[in-house]
């Protein structure tokens, strides 16, 4: 984000609060399009206004609404694959063999006489 142009920073942190804002009032059950619509074009005018004086502040919120959403997504995503890997009786670690769970046949080969 230092590399990038205070108009981007402006435009990404203008995302960023329209996400948080979205998630927000769909939470609570508030949510509108209008007032979304308000929402972004409220803060899109601001911080295009005053793009150079917060330039510093825009970078700084850019970092940090860019870790949380990636933490969000992070844990998002290992807990989907947790929750297809139960449904599909996947052992990933291998703890114990059953007959209900799916298992790679590995032949006891040597390896040294394959290579």
């Amino acid at each position: 984000m230092q590399a990038s142009s205070s108009r981007f920073k402006s435009l990404a942190v203008t995302s960023g609060f329209s996400f948080w804002f979205l998630i927000i009032t769909l939470s609570m059950g508030l949510f509108s399009i209008e007032y979304f619509a308000i929402f972004v074009g409220i803060v899109f005018t601001i911080t295009q206004i005053f793009v150079k004086k917060i330039s510093k502040g825009l970078n700084i919120f850019a970092i940090i609404n860019t870790k949380i959403f990636l933490s969000i997504l992070f844990v998002f995503v290992i807990t989907i694959y947790s929750v297809l890997f139960k449904l599909l009786r996947i052992d990933l670690l291998r703890l114990k063999q059953q007959n209900n769970t799916y298992w790679i046949k590995i032949e006891s080969n040597d390896v040294r006489k394959m290579f």
